[in-house]
């Protein structure tokens, strides 16, 4: 009987998180109350502060979630096998495109949507972005690393400096996006990353 609470409360949890994601990818964390949550999620009040102690606690762990989920699906991508480093960066950076959609990106886009607004509000939501960004950026830098070795690419730099110089150009140019209403910003980003991995 107690595995099947434990099993439930996570189950309640997680669908608290994924409801919580998907509606302040759209409308941002201040702007979406936790009413407007629970009500989605379909769970009373008292369970959310069952499980986090506060609308702060809550979007330290949904951003926690998220870049658990994110850089899961970035290891699938960038370790493809029989695939030189060139197309599976290529690919990262293709997928990014396809789901960092400025009309609707259900839920795929919370890191580009809270990073300027959270990061003054909370210091554990900066953290929790700041782990998740450097995350993502450690990838990238170990992907070119193993790109350099197999020839598929040529950076000019260190790995470091150019995987966060390529995450700033996707970031800048995810919120760009937002800002014109097109995805050009995406196409002068790929073509960018293209000149700093020395692709034709």
């Amino acid at each position: 009987m107690l595995k099947a609470n434990a099993h439930e409360g996570s189950e309640v949890r997680s669908a608290i998180l994924a409801v919580g994601q998907r509606i302040m990818s759209g409308k941002g964390f201040s702007a979406v109350g936790l009413n407007e949550i629970l009500s989605a999620a379909s769970v009373p009040k008292g369970s959310f502060y069952h499980y986090f102690g506060s609308k702060d606690a809550f979007g330290e762990a949904l951003l926690d979630s998220y870049f658990t989920a994110y850089l899961a699906e970035m290891d699938d991508l960038l370790v493809a096998s029989g695939l030189p480093v060139a197309q599976r960066l290529m690919a990262y950076f293709a997928s990014w495109k396809d789901n960092q959609s400025f009309a609707d990106c259900q839920g795929k886009c919370l890191a580009v949507k809270l990073a300027a607004e959270v990061a003054d509000l909370s210091e554990a939501m900066r953290m929790a972005l700041d782990a998740g960004t450097s995350g993502i950026i450690a990838r990238l830098t170990a992907a070119l690393e193993h790109g350099v070795a197999d020839r598929s690419v040529r950076i000019d730099g260190s790995a470091a400096s150019v995987a966060a110089s390529l995450y700033q150009q996707w970031l800048g140019a995810s919120v760009m996006v937002k800002i014109v209403r097109s995805t050009a910003p995406f196409d002068d980003a790929m073509a960018v990353t293209r000149q700093l991995l020395h692709l034709p």
